[in-house]
């Protein structure tokens, strides 16, 4: 492809080495610590050092390295460092068992593993299942690991570029799927996947050198690399990395830093609007924050009002890279879609046997493109999941939707998420949609589960608003008047909270299987 060419993510940094040292690229707030800031100039011999580092300890092109880190600096010189030798990382989610790091660093190959001293017990664990793991290296320092830890390992290194041969077509990473319904897939990403992905999005929200990123996602998550890191790095610009998401402070952050662009998802939103009214927020610089997943009219209204922080919804996977469905940045935006096609990006709604579905009817999203460069690579050592998501070109997103008159996309559902229920089909995300309007409802998943008399029985497990109470039978009024009888929730299941992914997929099948088991 044209926009990617023969660069690299090694390529790119030693330019901006090169051409803007003194230029800012990360500004580090530990939230508890302070802020740490390092220019191109400066992160890019951080990570010459990295990259020698890993030399010393046997890593060259092809392996792998897992970090189970949480935000910090070292997370982007990993990365970074192995990218420069050909290295590939696997990023893992802090909040996973020991159960499953084993099956995905397994599965990886991994050697080394990378984590913080909070994490120490979790990853000592996984190493005495592994044994393939050769060590395990502390990014932060207490008494106990201070010698052997990835600062000290990496001082006596030097600040040289390393000898080592990449291109364009070389994997970078291995980042596994959520999982919500079925057992993680690493997802191949290439050094043009990564270029594509920051191009594609710097390019839809028109990113300049003087934009600042404010990044609160997870880096172990592809939203945090794909959307954030890369379009700052393809274009010179800035970027904020919070130790970790904070609604007390997101406004603070971003007001302090200056930052003018930032990426969310549902959930924070809603903890956001939760938060007590202050006017000095709105004073933020924000012009445009990307956010995907389901919020309700009023919660975007809101939003405007309190915040005025524009907002961009809109739609892509690990897989897909970009994201192609986004709100327009100078056109219309309908933010309860997930916009229109992104330039670079063919979308189209297909039944399942592959054929155009007429608009405004419900099809699964596929996605057009070139395995490696505008969509992944392929999955890690599976390549039945692969043919079956990657057919002719043409990526199956498992995502159901449908685009109105001016070619709007909007969410239905998961492909595998309908609830079948007396020979009708019923949309989760729509029975859903009206739970989450009733005032007393903070959060809601929609389920379906086996029932002998109506194939699925639809029960709602809902989190009510801090401090407010209401019962089963109050939830299913509100939604009997206001959808059709077969959509009527049959059950309503009260939680402190759902299980969700890093960055905030409901994890249905967890649910699913404890309603199951409890019949």
């Amino acid at each position: 492809m044209e926009s990617v060419g023969t660069r690299t993510l090694r390529g790119i940094l030693e330019y901006r080495a090169a051409t803007t040292p003194e230029s800012p690229f990360v500004v580090f707030d530990d939230l508890d610590a302070g802020v740490a800031q390092y220019s191109y100039g400066e992160f890019d011999a951080r990570v010459n050092r990295s990259a020698h580092m890993l030399h010393s300890l046997g890593i060259g092109a092809g392996d792998k390295l897992n970090l189970h880190l949480s935000n910090c600096v070292e997370f982007l010189l990993l990365w970074f460092a192995a990218a420069k030798i050909g290295a590939v990382i696997m990023p893992t989610n802090v909040a996973a068992t020991a159960e499953e790091l084993e099956y995905l660093i397994d599965h990886s190959e991994c050697r080394l593993i990378f984590t913080q001293s909070r994490y120490l017990d979790i990853t000592r664990e996984v190493q005495r299942r592994c044994a393939r793991i050769e060590a395990i290296i502390v990014c932060d320092e207490d008494a106990e690991t201070r010698e052997a830890s990835f600062a000290a390992r990496v001082s006596s290194q030097p600040e040289t570029p390393p000898q080592a041969p990449g291109g364009a077509d070389d994997e970078v990473g291995i980042l596994y799927t959520s999982g919500t319904t079925s057992r993680p897939k690493g997802v191949l990403v290439t050094n043009a996947n990564y270029i594509y992905a920051g191009e594609t999005v710097a390019k839809a929200i028109c990113l300049a050198p003087d934009d600042r990123h404010l990044v609160v996602m997870p880096l172990f998550h592809g939203n945090a690399q794909y959307y954030s890191t890369m379009s700052t790095l393809v274009t010179g610009a800035s970027m904020v990395l919070s130790s970790r998401f904070s609604a007390s402070r997101f406004f603070d952050q971003a007001i302090r830093h200056g930052c003018t662009v930032s990426s969310l998802f549902s959930a924070p939103m809603r903890m956001l609007l939760a938060q007590p009214r202050r006017e000095a927020l709105a004073e933020n610089r924000l012009r445009a924050v990307l956010f995907a997943q389901s919020v309700t009219e009023e919660q975007l209204e809101e939003w405007q009002e309190r915040f005025g922080a524009p907002l961009l919804q809109l739609w892509g996977m690990t897989e897909t890279m970009g994201p192609p469905l986004m709100n327009p940045i100078h056109f219309r935006r309908k933010n309860m879609s997930m916009g229109l096609p992104v330039m670079g990006y063919r979308v189209r709604l297909v039944d399942e046997q592959g054929n155009t579905v007429p608009r405004g009817e419900v099809g699964q999203i596929v996605v057009s493109g070139e395995p490696g460069r505008t969509l992944m690579k392929g999955y890690f050592k599976n390549r039945q999941a692969t043919e079956e998501t990657i057919r002719d070109g043409w990526l199956w997103s498992g995502d159901n939707a449908r685009e109105d008159e001016e070619g709007y996309f909007y969410f239905v559902d998961r492909a595998k998420d309908m609830i079948k229920r007396s020979g009708e089909n019923v949309a989760a995300s729509e029975v859903e949609a009206v739970v989450l309007t009733h005032p007393k409802v903070f959060d809601c998943a929609v389920i379906g589960v086996p029932d002998p008399m109506r194939d699925e029985a639809i029960v709602a497990v809902v989190v009510t608003v801090e401090g407010e109470v209401v019962d089963e039978a109050a939830i299913v009024d509100w939604c009997r008047e206001r959808l059709a009888s077969f959509r009527v929730p049959e059950r309503v299941e009260f939680r402190s909270q759902l299980p969700r992914t890093s960055v905030g997929k409901i994890q249905k099948h967890l649910l699913r299987a404890e309603l199951e088991e409890a019949g």
